[in-house]
């Protein structure tokens, strides 16, 4: 309904602000990602929006990019997380470091994040996983190819951890196969 406002920061309280548009004041509820790159009071802002209608209330979210608001919009449709939780998951952490723990399955990380037990960690790496529009390779930056990722999933399986792995695929060249890769990586990873 309500897709983006753009207006007057009136207050920032977090994680609520009010954005005056033309008039009429609307309190907004944005991750901490948000609130960071907020303008100061007076200034213009605009932000991409997610009206939710409840029996007892009617609540605005508001996202600084477009992968913010859709990453919200994947993990309200999971049972057992509302906005808030949402919201909370998004401030804890950032749209591609949340990606990356889908794609990788590290509940660990997602458990670190306030009110995200072991078993809702569980069900959002479940049902999340090919829906946030990032794969191992796109999260990683350096792997583009599919042959860069499955490189990337053998490392990983192999013990390395993400830093060491992606230190070594970006040392390969750009249309190297998975087999030449893979030794080509792990002969660099042993010098």
């Amino acid at each position: 309904m309500i897709g983006k406002l753009t207006g007057t920061l009136l207050e920032k309280n977090p994680p609520e602000v009010l954005v005056d548009c033309h008039g009429v004041g609307y309190e907004v509820y944005v991750p901490m990602s948000t609130f960071y790159n907020l303008p100061a009071l007076g200034e213009r802002v605009s932000l991409l929006t997610q009206f939710i209608v409840r029996e007892d209330a009617q609540l605005l979210y508001g996202f600084a990019t477009a992968p913010e608001r859709q990453a919200f919009r994947e993990l309200i449709k999971i049972s057992g997380v509302g906005p808030r939780t949402a919201l909370s998951i998004l401030s804890g952490m950032g749209v591609a470091d949340l990606a990356q723990a889908v794609s990788l399955q590290e509940a660990g990380r997602l458990v670190k994040v306030p009110g995200i037990g072991k078993k809702t960690a569980e069900r959002l790496l479940l049902e999340l996983k090919g829906k946030l529009g990032a794969d191992i390779g796109a999260v990683r930056g350096g792997a583009t190819s599919d042959a860069q990722a499955d490189i990337l999933q053998a490392l990983l399986a192999l013990g390395y951890n993400d830093k060491e792995a992606a230190a070594a695929l970006k040392a390969l060249p750009a249309d190297v196969g998975v087999s030449d890769g893979i030794k080509l990586a792990l002969k660099s990873l042993a010098r």
